[in-house]
C-alpha cells in the first residue's frame, strides 16, 4: 500500500491578519507549515507529500524546505494551488505517482495532527473506501438569519465537526474531484465532493489538538501548547 499526503496551503489567511501568509507564520519559531510536515514525515505510513501553495510562494517554499534540516531529504513535490481550495486538492490530485493507491488530504494549517490519528483514518479508508476525522459538537447549534435572529436548532445528536485528515482510496476521490469539475461543484472539503457522487463516508473519531489554526487567537492558543509541553 503506497500513501500520498496532499498537504493543501494555498490560502492567503486572511482572517488571521498582517502581510505574511498564513502558512509561514512563526508558530513557537518554527513556521506553521514545517510544523505541520513534521508531523507527517514522522508517520511511518506516508511514503511521499504533495504540498499545494500559492503560485508566488513556490520558489520561497522550496528554498524553504530545501533549507530546514529536519525536513532534508524528505519527498516533498510542490505544486501550485488554484483560485479555490478545491481546486488545490485537484491539482495536488494530478501530482500523484502511478504507485499511489491511498491518498491523504491534510490542512497545512493543523499542525498538531497525531501518527495515531492518520493510521486509524487510513486503516478505515483501506476497509470502507472513505474516512474522515471528525469529532462530536459539543455546544447547541443554531441556524441564525443574515439579520442575525435564530431561525433554528438543530438536534445536536448527530452532529459532527470534520476535521483533516481526509483519506480516500485514489480512484474514488479522483473520480468525486472529476465529477465536480465538469459540474462546477464547489466543496468546503474533500468528502463533500465523494458524497456528492453517492459514496459513503465514514467518520473516524479525531482528536481536540488537532484544530485548524484560523485566527489569532488560536495561534496564541498552538504557542501556549507547546512552550506548556502539552504538544511537540
Amino acid at each position: 500500500m503506497h500513501v500520498t499526503a496532499i498537504i493543501v496551503a494555498a490560502g492567503a489567511g486572511r482572517r488571521i491578519g498582517g502581510a505574511t501568509a498564513k502558512t509561514y507564520l512563526p508558530l513557537a519559531g518554527r513556521p506553521l507549515i514545517l510544523r505541520t510536515l513534521d508531523r507527517i514525515f514522522a508517520t511511518p505510513a506516508i511514503a511521499n507529500v504533495v504540498l499545494v501553495v500559492r503560485a508566488t510562494d513556490v520558489k520561497d517554499c522550496r528554498t524553504l524546505l530545501d533549507s530546514d534540516a529536519s525536513l532534508k531529504g524528505c519527498a516533498c513535490v510542490l505544486q501550485a494551488g488554484g483560485a479555490t481550495r478545491q481546486q488545490s486538492v485537484r491539482r495536488g490530485l494530478k501530482k500523484l505517482g502511478p504507485e499511489t493507491d491511498i491518498v491523504m488530504i491534510h490542512d497545512g494549517a493543523r499542525p498538531f495532527v497525531s501518527s495515531a490519528l492518520v493510521d486509524r483514518c487510513l486503516q478505515a479508508a483501506v476497509v470502507k473506501g472513505a474516512a474522515v476525522a471528525g469529532l462530536p459538537v459539543r455546544d447547541t447549534i443554531k441556524r441564525v438569519s443574515g439579520d442575525g435572529y435564530i431561525q433554528s436548532t438543530p438536534e445536536r445528536t448527530g452532529l459532527w465537526e470534520i476535521q483533516t485528515p481526509q483519506i480516500f482510496q485514489r480512484d474514488l476521490i479522483v473520480a468525486a474531484h472529476e465529477s465536480a469539475a465538469r459540474e462546477g461543484f464547489e466543496a468546503s472539503d474533500d468528502a463533500m465532493v465523494v458524497e456528492r457522487i453517492g459514496k459513503p463516508v465514514f467518520v473516524v473519531e479525531g482528536e481536540r489538538s488537532n484544530f485548524k489554526i484560523t485566527v489569532s487567537e488560536d495561534l496564541e492558543l498552538a504557542e501556549a501548547m507547546i512552550r506548556a509541553g502539552l504538544v511537540a
